[in-house]
């Protein structure tokens, strides 16, 4: 019986086609780290919902990269960030994921103490070394910003400009940064929050959200709501479009039923449309006019990622109780159906079928755009081997 012969990476696609990133890029452990050096520990990180530390000595840790970050409050109420570790043996000081201090961050190991806003007040026979500065051997702080209601985290030692990534991903999907501030994200509750372990690559997830080629396929409560999905065309594929909501849909719920109020600062050609923003590398924002929904993604392995999604709602909408199950249940299922299918990819990236990479159809051309600022990301530092050897791949040579 005749076998269909493997691609190889010589192949051109057809002129219809653009090709993808060889299936490695989502198994070589050794390029998931060259991620975590140059993207993850070099670009914004949205690491904590700034409500979740509403009180002085509230903390959170979060793995961003290979570092395990500390998000605490201070007593004056501001959000700081410091590496977790203790300046003295390197043990970790907070061993939880989450939890809240009086007034002072101990080590469990030899008991040094740090305040708040991470400068050292003490420790075991302390004051019989005077020359030890308190400041300098304070935790190892971590630039934080404020945005949307939510703490973004930065490694680099100059960390790039966050108007112009961060909020600049507002921009370039929506026109404006006011657009997204219609919604007054800061100012949301929480109505649910719902955390997925997903047995899949971050990119995997991140080209998902990226297209809708598939929405027709596995989405049918989506569909239902925003037709155009069912042709293919995602929500991202130019400046400022919005998906409508279909004639007989009252609200983004999972049977098309009313929803809530629309938000105060929405405006009207902001109504009856969804809107998605991906801000790279590992946030998903989706706007609808009567509440937002949030990704974080925390990659932990070349094959594992941890997705926490926010459902956020008008403050009154959460105090009043009432029930929000039939908005979450829609993007809940989408969700299940979305990270699913990126679980069933996850294997066959390391098929020998897939060694060449794959093929993207026109409307998914935006996530070969993706692939080339990642090849960008590690092509500008040490990862230029990776380039070079992802564009000699592309043009047939082989490599051992």
């Amino acid at each position: 019986m005749p076998t269909t012969p493997v691609p190889h990476a010589s192949a051109q696609p057809s002129p219809s086609l653009i090709s993808t990133l060889p299936g490695r890029y989502y198994t070589d452990p050794e390029i998931f780290r060259q991620e975590q050096e140059h993207v993850f520990e070099s670009m914004w990180f949205c690491a904590v919902r700034g409500a979740d530390l509403a009180r002085p000595g509230a903390f959170r840790t979060v793995q961003v990269g290979r570092e395990n970050v500390l998000v605490t409050r201070t007593r004056t109420g501001e959000l700081r960030a410091f590496l977790n570790i203790c300046r003295h043996r390197g043990a970790r000081l907070c061993t939880e994921e989450a939890g809240e201090v009086r007034r002072t961050l101990q080590c469990p190991y030899h008991a040094w103490t740090y305040g708040l806003d991470g400068k050292l007040i003490a420790a075991p026979n302390l004051v019989r070394m005077p020359d030890v500065d308190r400041t300098t051997y304070g935790l190892v702080t971590v630039a934080l910003r404020e945005w949307l209601g939510y703490a973004w985290v930065c490694l680099a030692d100059e960390p790039p400009s966050f108007e112009e990534t961060v909020m600049g991903a507002a921009v370039e999907r929506l026109g404006n940064v006011a657009a997204i501030e219609h919604y007054g994200t800061q100012n949301l509750a929480l109505g649910r929050r719902v955390t997925y372990d997903v047995r899949a690559n971050w990119k995997l997830i991140v080209e998902n959200f990226m297209e809708c080629y598939h929405c027709a396929t596995i989405h049918p409560e989506l569909t239902e709501v925003l037709p155009e999905f069912a042709d293919g065309y995602a929500a991202q594929y130019y400046v400022g479009h919005g998906a409508e909501f279909g004639d007989e849909v009252k609200g983004f719920t999972v049977d098309g039923s009313e929803g809530f109020g629309r938000l105060p600062e929405v405006a009207e050609e902001q109504d009856r449309r969804y809107y998605a923003i991906t801000v790279k590398p590992t946030v998903f924002i989706n706007l609808v006019p009567d509440h937002v929904i949030l990704h974080r993604m925390f990659p932990l392995a070349e094959d594992r990622t941890i997705v926490e999604c926010d459902w956020l709602y008008a403050p009154e909408v959460v105090e009043s109780g009432a029930d929000v199950s039939r908005s979450v249940e829609l993007f809940h299922r989408v969700n299940t159906q979305d990270f699913e299918a990126c679980e069933r990819t996850q294997p066959a990236m390391a098929s020998r079928a897939y060694r060449a990479g794959g093929v993207l159809v026109p409307t998914e051309h935006h996530i070969g755009m993706f692939h080339e600022w990642l090849i960008g990301m590690l092509g500008g530092r040490d990862g230029g081997s990776l380039h070079r050897r992802h564009l000699d791949e592309r043009a047939g040579e082989t490599h051992p």
